[in-house]
């Protein structure tokens, strides 16, 4: 069966300041962040009803928006606050959330600065996919066409709406080639990170993974490298050429939709997803329920 458009759903979405019916949650056409790009977001999970490190997120997404010069005029706590009163509100427990802000419509060129900041956050059912033995089988990635920027040409680090734009350019056409994802390199042909996860490889017992200064640096990105530190695993963030590719033993991608989520292939390198894949998943998924116990 499937699911309805995300403008034809019901429930409720927080919208600048209040919870209001979920098809009421619009902006005008000539909005200045669907024009110019000068939109923010984040992508978070509700496990059991508690979002996985909310308050990193909603750090990062004041930081992105300062990045692009506006400020979110909410603070930390009380986007935290607003996150968690969507997710009760739409009577969900395991769930996607989406907190968004964009300039709006007082100003309509490239300049805008006296434009009013909006933020709107909506939550939507997403299970998670910690089934260890199914992922073990590892996707296939391609390689995409288009590469990171050159974060002096572009603002690398913020979660922003307008660097996705080359992400889901490589994610169609990946698809269409029988590929889950697409594996990016930055400007300079580096090894970067997929459409929407960071990436990681093993090779004798190390982890190593780029390091994060053209794309953005995961929270669920931090949040593996601490776990594999936890167990004392070495972790090296590094510049990987993409032959290197052929002497790494596994790969694996993770972000909040991924969670931890081993890869087979890589174009024309092949992986065996093993030891390294499995204990982070199971440390991925004890850490989601020790931060949900914990809230």
């Amino acid at each position: 069966m499937s699911l309805p458009p995300f403008d034809q759903r019901d429930g409720f979405i927080w919208y600048n300041g209040a919870l209001v019916p979920w098809r009421d949650a619009k902006l005008h056409v000539l909005s200045h962040g669907l024009h110019y790009a000068s939109c923010v977001f984040e992508g978070e999970r509700a496990y059991d009803g508690a979002i996985f490190k909310s308050r990193e997120h909603s750090e990062r997404f004041k930081a992105s928006a300062r990045v692009l010069d506006f400020e979110i005029p909410y603070s930390v706590e009380e986007l935290d606050a607003a996150k968690d009163a969507t997710v009760k509100a739409n009577g969900l427990m395991n769930c996607y959330v989406r907190p968004v802000a964009w300039r709006g419509s007082e100003m309509m060129a490239v300049a805008a600065q006296n434009s009013t900041i909006h933020v709107a956050i909506a939550v939507w059912d997403w299970p998670s996919m910690f089934d260890v033995n199914a992922k073990m089988k590892g996707i296939k990635l391609d390689i995409a066409e288009y590469r990171r920027p050159d974060p002096q040409t572009a603002p690398s680090l913020a979660k922003a709406a307008g660097l996705y734009m080359i992400c889901t350019i490589s994610k169609h056409r990946a698809e269409r080639r029988g590929y889950a994802d697409a594996l990016m390199y930055d400007w300079q042909g580096r090894v970067a990170e997929c459409t929407g996860a960071n990436v990681f490889f093993v090779k004798d017992g190390a982890l190593h993974t780029p390091i994060a200064d053209c794309f953005l640096d995961g929270i669920t990105r931090r949040t593996v490298i601490g776990l594999a530190k936890r167990r004392g695993i070495d972790v090296v963030e590094r510049r990987i050429l993409p032959e290197e590719m052929a002497s790494f033993s596994e790969c694996f991608i993770c972000g909040t939709g991924a969670e931890v989520t081993p890869v087979s292939e890589v174009g024309p390198y092949r992986f065996t997803p093993g030891e390294m894949s499995r204990l982070l998943i199971e440390d991925y998924s004890n850490e989601v329920v020790r931060k949900r116990d914990a809230a």
